[in-house]
């Protein structure tokens, strides 16, 4: 089976996609926001992401498709919700993209360490390139930070984290000797 018919059988539930994003990661990215969290974060900027039966059931190949028509998208990033209540099908996509040479970022309430615990969340965490992880929390909001909403949460470089077995941040962004 082609990667194209195994995009075409798979499914992923969504609360939309933002086709040229330059806040949810480095260069022009294509964001898919998935459906479904259970955190709930006070002062949360995407609620209506938290109901799982909400938004829309799509094929990944739709996703996949509307990515590869805009030349100008360097990479893909997962927010939600929260993508790791649905890591099979992210998995499935990740793979494939990552194989094109796209970068690859998430948005998790879980930590980096929490993830490791479950073998289908590890399994997408394994393709990601960078993952902020950590809950947001309304009292350590900044605007000033790069990537991320509040101070405790982390931009991590999943490669070099799994491949040293310690956490290893991203350099080079704003903030990130706040979790040093």
């Amino acid at each position: 089976m082609s990667d194209l018919d195994i995009l075409d059988q798979t499914t992923l539930r969504i609360a939309g996609a933002v086709q040229e994003s330059i806040v949810d990661g480095p260069g022009i990215r294509y964001v898919i926001f998935t459906q479904g969290c259970p955190f709930h974060c006070k002062g949360c900027h995407n609620q209506q992401s938290w109901d799982f039966n909400g938004g829309l059931e799509v094929r990944l190949k739709v996703l996949y498709d509307e990515m590869k028509r805009d030349p100008l998208v360097g990479g893909v990033t997962f927010s939600g919700g929260e993508p790791f209540i649905q890591p099979k099908p992210l998995t499935v996509f990740a793979k494939i993209v990552k194989a094109q040479g796209y970068s690859l970022w998430s948005y998790t309430g879980f930590t980096f360490e929490k993830l490791l615990d479950n073998p289908d969340r590890k399994a997408l965490l394994e393709q990601l390139d960078v993952v902020v992880d950590g809950q947001f929390i309304l009292s350590k909001k900044s605007l000033d930070l790069d990537f991320r909403g509040s101070s405790n949460q982390r931009i991590i470089d999943v490669q070099q984290s799994l491949k040293t077995g310690k956490i290893v941040l991203a350099s080079g962004f704003v903030g990130e000797r706040d979790n040093k």
